[in-house]
């Protein structure tokens, strides 16, 4: 399905697709359900970039180490609200952060700022998220 709808942006490269022990291993280790989308996404390719190398979806690896660096670094939890009902996926190479609410779980995606702390809605759905970032040509589209 993930790459049929990606056939619309050549320069999206997607990569291999991940086995679901490797989901279940970030799901166990963060204890939240991946939303259903990107469990999709994952089993269908590991990651996706765009143009620019910016990683729109993380690999299943960065996903993990990211969340549990988010989650456990002290300086972080010092200067910012706490991330432990996030899941973050992907980012916009400046520094902005996308995400997925899982406490309570919910299906949109937002961006976490890091200059600021904010938490913003920017996609209804995975898949608008993947259409406005790669059709945005680099620009930070979710402002």
């Amino acid at each position: 399905m993930w790459r049929e709808i990606l056939e619309a942006f050549p320069s999206a490269e997607l990569r291999g697709p991940v086995d679901s022990s490797a989901l279940d291993r970030i799901e166990g280790a963060l204890g939240q359900s991946l939303p259903a989308d990107l469990r999709s996404f994952l089993l269908e390719s590991d990651g996706l970039s765009d143009e620019y190398g910016t990683d729109v979806v993380w690999s299943t690896e960065r996903i993990l180490g990211d969340n549990l660096s988010f989650r456990g670094d002290e300086q972080y939890r010092s200067l910012y609200m706490s991330f432990d009902s996030l899941i973050f996926f992907g980012d916009n190479g400046g520094g902005d952060q996308f995400a997925f609410v899982r406490l309570p779980e919910r299906n949109e995606v937002f961006v976490w700022d890091h200059e600021t702390d904010s938490r913003n809605l920017v996609a209804p759905t995975l898949e608008s998220y993947l259409r406005s970032a790669l059709e945005s040509d680099g620009e930070d589209w979710y402002r």
